[in-house]
């Protein structure tokens, strides 16, 4: 019952295969194991799959050959396709540096002739620049002086032409140039692929030659405007000075053109030196510094000032009653108080054509101012000028005192235009407008 038992739980056993040997007598058995057939079978299957990619190299071996040596020949056509082209580029760049050096010349040569039409317009607008501080356009410490123009920095030196525009720029082109070397066709430890062409003398100066040339425009730019806003600037204040002028019937002084004696002129014609904008302009400013000059000049002359600055009026211009007579009279000037023996100065520059005593007005001093213009000061206790002299605002004319018709000591300042007495507040207050044009 046991046997019948484990026969139907663990079945029958597996009955092991026996390789028998038998050569004569001698007879030999071997065991063959299931893992020795796994392993018979996969060497011959490894055998099989190398006899098979045997066969198969030796029917494809001329095609791989073929194909490989295709690729070798088109190899070797693109590297000496790559040389020659390089080759000629090294050529090309070889070739074109003797040009590069000679058009780095040219543009050296143009620029050296800019810089030299900068420089003499430098000198050109360094007077009218000096004429217009002079003339109050400009302040010193609002505007740069002509010296610190920018075109300074771009001045040449005459002893060498070849002079350093921005900074050692020309200089490092003619290192370039006198150097000789030829720009590098293949940089080190590249290969035969494609690289760009090196950067060559020429166009590093072209580069140069295009940063430099628009500073000088910069600078041509800059000056033209301030000679424009000069010009602007000179022509308003002689138009305001001129205006002021006009409302008391002053002869306004003409440009120079039309002031010049035709008579006493002459000369071969001679075409102009330049049509350029730019001299036209500086002609235009010329022209209105001149005319500026000329007004400003006129009203400089004439009695825009106060006399008595900080000094109480005691007695206006106009109809008064007469201290001494007490009936109603022109008072024909202005009266300042003043303590004896204070200077008194003139309130524009002219020549003495009296001194000395003069009626009611004790001693007097007249002065004239042209333009049928002049002021008197009166009452003075001493005289200090003489007729014909010339004296300026700055020069004493006499001391303050209280001569002729006088109840105290004060200066009388009276303004003639034409022989009779006008307001000197007219004066006064024009002078106060003018207060910016004129010294």
């Amino acid at each position: 019952m046991n046997s019948g038992h484990q026969h139907r739980v663990f079945g029958r056993r597996a009955q092991e295969h026996i390789l028998i040997l038998a050569s004569g007598d001698k007879v030999r058995h071997m065991t063959v194991r299931p893992w020795m057939a796994a392993l018979a079978f996969c060497f011959v299957g490894v055998f099989s799959i190398g006899y098979l990619l045997a066969t198969s190299y030796l029917v494809l071996r001329d095609d791989l050959i073929g194909a490989t040596m295709a690729r070798q020949a088109r190899m070797q056509h693109d590297y000496e396709d790559r040389i020659a082209a390089l080759r000629a580029q090294v050529d090309r760049i070889t070739s074109r540096q003797l040009l590069d050096q000679q058009v780095v010349e040219d543009k050296v040569d143009k620029l050296m002739e800019q810089q030299m039409a900068l420089t003499s317009r430098h000198g050109k607008l360094d007077n009218l620049l000096d004429r217009a501080e002079s003339s109050g356009l400009t302040e010193k410490d609002g505007a740069p002086p002509a010296s610190s123009s920018p075109v300074q920095s771009y001045a040449p030196d005459i002893k060498d032409k070849r002079a350093s525009l921005t900074g050692g720029g020309i200089e490092a082109i003619e290192k370039q140039l006198a150097s000789g070397a030829p720009a590098d066709a293949t940089p080190d430890n590249t290969t035969l692929a494609y690289v760009p062409s090196a950067e060559t003398v020429g166009d590093r100066a072209d580069r140069i030659f295009s940063n430099v040339t628009l500073s000088l425009k910069g600078v041509e730019q800059d000056q033209r405007n301030r000679v424009e806003q000069l010009t602007s600037d000179a022509g308003n204040a002689a138009n305001a000075i001129g205006n002021v002028l006009t409302r008391f019937k002053i002869p306004v002084p003409e440009e120079v053109a039309a002031r010049q004696d035709d008579d006493a002129v002459g000369g071969p014609y001679v075409e102009p030196e330049s049509n350029d904008d730019f001299n036209n302009s500086l002609a235009a400013l010329d022209g209105a510094l001149t005319r500026l000059e000329a007004v400003r000049s006129t009203a400089e002359s004439l009695p825009f000032r106060n006399p008595a600055i900080g000094k109480d009026v005691t007695s206006p211009f106009g109809n008064r009653r007469d201290p001494f007579l007490g009936r109603l009279a022109l008072h024909s000037g202005i009266d300042f108080r003043f303590s004896p023996g204070e200077k008194i100065r003139p309130s524009a520059p002219g020549k003495v054509i009296s001194a000395g005593w003069t009626g009611g007005y004790g001693n007097m001093v007249e002065v004239d101012h042209g333009n049928g213009i002049s002021t008197r000061y009166g009452h003075m206790s001493q005289v200090l000028v003489k007729v014909g002299d010339t004296v300026g605002r700055s020069n004493v004319i006499g001391l303050a005192g209280s001569t002729g018709r006088s109840t105290g000591t004060h200066l009388h300042y009276e303004v003639r235009q034409d022989g009779h007495a006008v307001d000197p507040v007219y004066f006064m207050n024009a002078g106060l407008k003018l207060a910016t044009y004129i010294k």
